[in-house]
C-alpha cells in the first residue's frame, strides 16, 4: 500500500511495509547507491539528505519538471484575462467615449494585464508544486523511524518503497547492503 492510499484513508494493516530505508554516511556513498538503485530498475525510491547534492537528479534518473510550462501557461492566461477584462469593460459593458479617446486602448490595459500575468503565473507555480510533490503530507512513515531524525543533521538515506513494481524485500535489502549502507531498516506504515 502506498502513502497516497494511506492519506486517502484506504485501510492499511498496521505493520504493513512502506519500504526499506538505508543509511549512508557520505555524499559519495549515497550518490553511488542512488545510481545502483536506478540501474536495478527501481522507480519508487527517494534520497534524503541534509544538504543539496549536485548530480543527485541524474543519479536518481529524475526527468526535467514540467512546472515551467505550467507557470508560462498561467502567465499567458493572466495576460489574456487582463486584456479581455479591459476590452469587455470599456468596449462592451460600459461603452462611453470620453474626450474622443478610443474605447479600447492597449497602453491603458497593460498595468492590469501585467498584474494578472504575475498573479496567475505565481498561482500556477504554487499549485503545480503542491500537486507535483503530492503535498500536503500530514504524516510520513519515515518520521517514525528513529535513525531518520539524523537526515536533517549529518546522515544520508535512501528509501525504496514497497509500492515499486520490482520490490522484493530481500533483494532490496541485499542491494542496499551491497551499495555500502551502514544500516538497513524496514519502514512500516
Amino acid at each position: 500500500m502506498n502513502l497516497r492510499a494511506v492519506l486517502r484513508g484506504e485501510p492499511a494493516a498496521r505493520g504493513s511495509l512502506f519500504g526499506v530505508l538505508a543509511e549512508f554516511e557520505t555524499v559519495a556513498e549515497v550518490l553511488a547507491a542512488a545510481e545502483r538503485v536506478r540501474e536495478a530498475g527501481y522507480r519508487r525510491f527517494d534520497v534524503y539528505s541534509p544538504i543539496p547534492i549536485h548530480g543527485l537528479d541524474e543519479a536518481m534518473g529524475i526527468r526535467q519538471t514540467r512546472l515551467p510550462f505550467l507557470v508560462a501557461a498561467g502567465g499567458l492566461a493572466g495576460a489574456l484575462a487582463g486584456l479581455a477584462l479591459q476590452w469587455w469593460t470599456n468596449a462592451v459593458d460600459y461603452p462611453y467615449r470620453i474626450s474622443g479617446m478610443p474605447r479600447v486602448s492597449l497602453p491603458a490595459s497593460i498595468p492590469v494585464a501585467f498584474e494578472l500575468t504575475i498573479l496567475l503565473a505565481a498561482l500556477g507555480a504554487v499549485l503545480g508544486m503542491l500537486v507535483a510533490n503530492g503535498l500536503p503530507h500530514l504524516a510520513h512513515p519515515l518520521f517514525r523511524v528513529e535513525p531518520f531524525r539524523r537526515a536533517t543533521a549529518d546522515r544520508f538515506f535512501v528509501c525504496i518503497e514497497a509500492a515499486d513494481p520490482r520490490f522484493d524485500g530481500e533483494k532490496v535489502r541485499d542491494l542496499l547492503r551491497a551499495a555500502g549502507a551502514r544500516r538497513v531498516l524496514d519502514v512500516e506504515v
